[in-house]
């Protein structure tokens, strides 16, 4: 039995690596291609293939679902078509214990993923960004029309680029009084994090009084706010690149603001259940190969496989802001399609027997 789990679940693995790898590499061209409209600067093309190379990880943690699904969906149809599977049946190996050495090598993928998005991704997400920001020529205030907005209170700020070592470019603060009238306006070029505070460089403010103006410029000044270079780090990513920790934080935090926190909590709780996502697909796939897709070609199976994974994603995300909509908590919308797969796997198999 050992000897049988290693060898049907080395071709599992090496399926699903194939198609990683496949999916991954389609996924950079694709990228490539779109930086090539947002030369700029010092933004060249080897400074594109940087960016699209650091990226990588990110791509890989997001396809591990759908590289599971189609990956089990070929090692498998392999061995069905060879009657191997039908022999192992003949056997007595259960469909319980099928599923189990299946099972085996996504749960290393599964892992690999998920260290990849939690410890890798992020940080050379961020280091991506910033680095085409600053190639871009974004390093001063008002000067670029990407960056990101943060609220704390009665204050807007505006931050062109964000570095992952606690320092930023090309900083932007409004200030407003409780009617709502902006009262003063300042305009740095970059700071960074020392002590618990920022430390801010080559700054002017301007102070906008009932009768006149008054503008004043500074080499220096100390900056305290609770934004810290952790809390900027979710700021510059999209949630769905963010690790799950810094996704917590951040909803607390805005939760503290008294801001909206839902797409933050979303991304969290799909990226908390992602390991079951990719389980209940591979769960479908099982039930493919035993059941309807025993006797179809390699490539009917793949297509299925992509189709699958598509209808799946696509659930996912729109079921995902309904549920911000509607006012449910987000962590139903993500559940929804893995128990629906984990089902209708479970009826297959059951049928299979």
């Amino acid at each position: 039995m050992s000897r049988l789990k290693h060898y049907v679940g080395g071709i599992v693995f090496g399926a699903i690596v194939m198609v990683l790898f496949v999916v991954v590499s389609l996924d950079l061209i694709s990228d490539l291609v779109d930086q090539l409209g947002n030369l700029k600067g010092s933004y060249d093309f080897v400074e594109a293939v940087i960016y699209v190379l650091l990226y990588l990880p990110s791509s890989t943690y997001d396809f591990v679902p759908l590289a599971a699904l189609v990956g089990c969906l070929i090692g498998l149809g392999m061995l069905a078509s060879s009657s191997e599977l039908t022999v192992m049946r003949a056997a007595g190996v259960s469909i319980l214990q099928v599923v189990w050495i299946v099972f085996r090598p996504v749960f290393v993928i599964v892992a690999f993923g998920t260290l990849i998005g939690e410890f890798v991704a992020p940080y050379l997400d961020q280091y991506a960004d910033s680095r085409r920001a600053l190639a871009q020529g974004h390093t001063r205030a008002l000067e670029s029309d990407q960056g990101l907005w943060n609220r704390e209170g009665d204050e807007f700020m505006h931050f062109n680029a964000v570095l992952p070592n606690g320092k930023v470019f090309g900083i932007t603060r409004y200030k407003f009084d409780a009617s709502g009238n902006l009262v003063s306006a300042s305009f740095v070029d970059s700071a960074i994090y020392q002590g618990g505070y920022w430390f801010e460089q080559e700054g002017r403010i301007t102070y906008f009084n009932e009768d006149k103006l008054e503008t004043r410029s500074y080499s220096s000044r100390r900056w305290d706010t609770e934004l810290t270079p952790d809390l900027l780090t979710v700021l510059v990513l999209a949630p769905d690149e963010l690790p799950m920790q810094a996704l917590h934080n951040y909803a607390k935090y805005l939760d503290k603001q008294g801001l909206d926190s839902s797409d933050y909590r979303l991304a969290f709780w799909q990226k908390a259940l992602q390991p079951l996502a990719t389980l209940s697909l591979v769960t479908i796939a099982i039930s493919f190969i035993l059941g309807p897709l025993r006797q179809v070609t390699t490539g009917f199976r793949v297509f299925i496989g992509v189709l699958v994974g598509l209808v799946f994603q696509t659930s996912q995300k729109l079921l995902g802001p309904t549920s911000i909509i509607l006012g449910f908590a987000p962590i139903y919308a993500v559940l929804l399609p893995i128990v629906f797969c984990f089902f209708c796997g479970w009826v297959m198999l059951k049928q299979s027997e």
